[in-house]
């Protein structure tokens, strides 16, 4: 491989990998803000050391070896990022507790365009290893067990390039496989329906969510769930489970979400919406929370409220302020 020192021409070579490093780095961190400081000290680390890369390995694989080793250096925290239902027993919606922990506690949504890649064949699998469920599943396995597992189970690496990866050796990577196989499956993480493309079942439930969202007609909302359908809302460290609660919180705590808008996005390879409530001085709506819903059997299953508004809006370019013309009213 001929190696150029010219700047321009080594960014050219690395930023091709951004997208796919940075959902390697979400598995791993469990954080989009986390994950795209990972690849930004990735890149930076390979475009210093470029000059001294003398091909000895793909590219690609010299790459997942720098973020491997970032996300290793940052993945040793004392809490690893997780969800309410992972810390907690639900709450009550009539007394609910609403202590807010910080952002570093929970696991955080991603949109799907800064983590996935456009190849069909791979997309369906890294749709399904994006999911907030499965992502918080990962947060339980040691670093590198974690490491293992994502490079064999969802980039399809053999055990030879994963341990020449780990600067370790095919036994103890496929030793590394087995105990994290193990650990997730003692975890059931739950399934969901397939995603994309959605089918026109799904296509009307999403349509009557929304309808029922935002005439705030609880009837027709609860009519969408399964019976033991769990609500959460990171950062606070309260999450309820089954329909008797939700209404109770809709017609409580909750009842300041009437009059809200909602905007479809892609999220963790599963349908989302970015919700605004209406504005405090009457001009529009302004952000409230990045909903990511699981759908299971036909029915909404989980719905995980991500509150981070100021830093996750702009991930996904929505603006600070719906109008009535963008919200079609």
């Amino acid at each position: 491989m001929s190696v150029t020192r010219d700047r321009d021409d080594v960014i050219e070579q690395l930023e091709p990998y951004r997208r796919e490093l940075t959902g390697y780095c979400y598995r791993m961190l469990g954080s989009a803000f986390e994950a795209e400081d990972a690849v930004q000290e990735t890149l930076v680390r390979a475009w210093s050391k470029f000059a001294g890369f003398e091909g000895r390995s793909a590219l690609r694989t010299w790459l997942y070896r720098i973020a491997t080793n970032v996300c290793l250096d940052m993945a040793p925290a004392a809490q690893r990022r997780a969800r309410p239902m992972d810390l907690f027993s639900p709450g009550s919606a009539t007394a609910p507790d609403l202590a807010r922990l910080e952002e570093r506690i929970w696991v955080g949504p991603v949109p799907d365009e800064r983590v996935l890649r456009g190849d069909p064949a791979e997309v369906a699998v890294e749709r399904e290893t994006i999911r907030l469920a499965f992502v918080s599943a990962l947060q339980r396995l040691p670093a590198r067990q974690r490491a293992v597992l994502v490079l064999r189970e969802v980039l399809a690496w053999s055990a030879a390039e994963t341990a020449e990866l780990l600067e370790t050796t095919v036994a103890s990577v496929n030793s590394a496989l087995q105990r994290a196989r193990a650990t997730l499956a003692e975890g059931k993480v739950p399934a969901s329906d397939p995603a994309e493309p959605l089918d026109e079942g799904q296509r009307a439930l999403l349509a009557r969510y929304v309808s029922a969202f935002e005439a705030f007609d609880i009837d027709a909302l609860t009519a969408l769930l399964h019976e033991d359908a769990v609500l959460n809302m990171p950062p606070y460290r309260l999450w309820l489970r089954g329909i008797d609660q939700l209404r109770a919180w809709w017609l409580g705590t909750g009842s300041g979400c009437r009059g809200s808008r909602l905007v479809p996005v892609r999220a963790n390879g599963t349908p989302a919406f970015a919700q605004y409530r209406p504005a405090e001085d009457g001009d529009g709506w302004t952000p409230w929370g990045i909903t990511v819903l699981e759908i299971t059997d036909g029915r909404i299953d989980v719905m995980t409220n991500h509150m981070d508004t100021e830093r996750l809006f702009p991930l996904w370019n929505l603006p600070t302020r719906l109008t009535a013309d963008a919200a079609g009213v």
